[in-house]
Parts: C-alpha cells; sequence; structure tokens
C-alpha cells in the first residue's frame, strides 16, 4: 500500500509539472497559428477578395462577355472574366467617340467592390447621343429643325432594332422609364445663335458611326439652303465715333 501511495504521489508530482508546460507550448502554438493565419489574411487579402469577385460575377452578372463597361479609370469591351480577373479591349483614352485603343486593359475583381460599374449594354441594348447644332439668329431655324427631324426619320430611326422589346426588358427589370423613344430636336438659345440638339438611341458600339452619317446629311442638307448658317464665335466691332461723326454731317 505504501509503495502504491509513493506512485500515486510520484504520477500527481508529475503531471503538476508536466502538464503546465504543455499548456505552455499549446499556447504558444496557439499563438503562432494565430500569427500566421493573420499573417496570411493580409497577405492574400487581394487574391480573396479576387475570387469572391469572381463568384458574384458568375452568380450577380453585372456584366457578360462582350459587354462594353466603365469601371474605375478604365473602359472597354469584356474579352474575358477568369478567377482572379477580367480583361477589356481598352476605348477611348486618346481616342475619341468610344474607338478602341488597340490596349488590353487586366482588372482585378476585386476592384468590383470598391469601384461602380457603368454597363452600357445591360437593360436596354441602347444608349441616348446628341449631336448639338449651333445656327445664326439670322438663319431660319424652323426649316433647320425640320430638316433635322426628316434625317432622323429617314438615318437614324432604322437603325433601332427590336427597341420596344428591349424597353420593356429594361422596364421590368430595372424600372427604366422613358416618356418617348423616337428621335427629337431640342431648341434653346445661345449665346452665339439657336442651339438645335439632335437627341436619338443608338447602339453603344456604334455612336461613332451613327454620328457621322447624321452629320454628314447634316453638312449636305443645309448646304442647299442659303438662309441656314452655322453659327461660330465671331467679334462685331462697332466705331461709335465714326457713326456718330457720319449722322452730325447728315
Amino acid at each position: 500500500n505504501w509503495s502504491k501511495t509513493v506512485s500515486y504521489f510520484s504520477y500527481f508530482l508529475t503531471l503538476l509539472i508536466v502538464v503546465p508546460i504543455w499548456v505552455k507550448e499549446l499556447y504558444s502554438f496557439g499563438t503562432f497559428l494565430g500569427l500566421l493565419s493573420a499573417g496570411l489574411a493580409v497577405a492574400l487579402k487581394d487574391p480573396i477578395a479576387n475570387f469572391f469577385a469572381w463568384i458574384y460575377i458568375i452568380l450577380k452578372k453585372p456584366f457578360e462577355m462582350g459587354d462594353r463597361i466603365q469601371i474605375g479609370s478604365s473602359e472597354g469591351d469584356i474579352l474575358n472574366i477568369s478567377f482572379f480577373e477580367f480583361t477589356l479591349l481598352e476605348i477611348k483614352n486618346w481616342v475619341a467617340a468610344d474607338q478602341s485603343t488597340g490596349r488590353i486593359v487586366h482588372v482585378p475583381n476585386g476592384l468590383l467592390f470598391t469601384q461602380p460599374v457603368i454597363n452600357y449594354n445591360q437593360g436596354m441594348d441602347y444608349i441616348w447621343n446628341e449631336i448639338p447644332i449651333i445656327v445664326t439668329f439670322e438663319s431660319d431655324w424652323n426649316k433647320a429643325k425640320e430638316i433635322l427631324l426628316e434625317i432622323e426619320e429617314e438615318k437614324l430611326k432604322p437603325m433601332l432594332k427590336n427597341i420596344k422589346s428591349e424597353y420593356n426588358k429594361a422596364h421590368r427589370k430595372y424600372f427604366v422609364h422613358y416618356s418617348k423613344l423616337t428621335p427629337t430636336v431640342y431648341t434653346s438659345i445661345k449665346e452665339n445663335g439657336v442651339l438645335l440638339t439632335l437627341r436619338y438611341l443608338c447602339h453603344p458600339k456604334k455612336r461613332r458611326d451613327s454620328e457621322q452619317t447624321a452629320t454628314e446629311e447634316i453638312l449636305n442638307r443645309f448646304g442647299r439652303h442659303k438662309d441656314i448658317q452655322f453659327a461660330y464665335p465671331t467679334t462685331r466691332l462697332v466705331v461709335w465715333g465714326q457713326r456718330r461723326k457720319t449722322q452730325d454731317n447728315e
């Protein structure tokens, strides 16, 4: 019995000595794992955000292949969507009127969580474009406006295909509402003439083509009428002294 008591007491002392050491080591190991996890979380923050953004793209579809979008300072057509990034065929920059620059832009998926995405194609597959034309105050602006409406009807309106179904789709999904879908011309007065603004719908990737078609028609048709003149910045010099002297002599 005495030997058993001594043995139990020895085991108890051993546990008192060893257990604190084990606990300390386990605590140190847990601390190490915690620091390692925190370091990995910081180091892999962007890849993790990019991966979850890819899942967001697949599920929510803020854009799809071929869409024209703007995100941050980048703008272009979607060429590819992968786990960590998507690629754009860049437009604009030093090139005017939404034309391609030829450069490929690689954008991290995670940028979706910090920057707004502007999609040219989502909803209704058309965007509004405007062409401002200023004619002189002496011009027959009513005739000029009629000519613009004719150009819209003959050249621009035929470019719209399935516009009603596209509008209905956008209205159902995004509550988009327009009182008028047909081209129109707005009139306003500027300091150097009458401003006629040609407003019409066009496909996002055909904005420049439609604008060129309309502009050439405007130049040709306005050129046939002497009572329609384009306005441009001018300076009129009136010498009051000479005019007053002439009146006194009379």
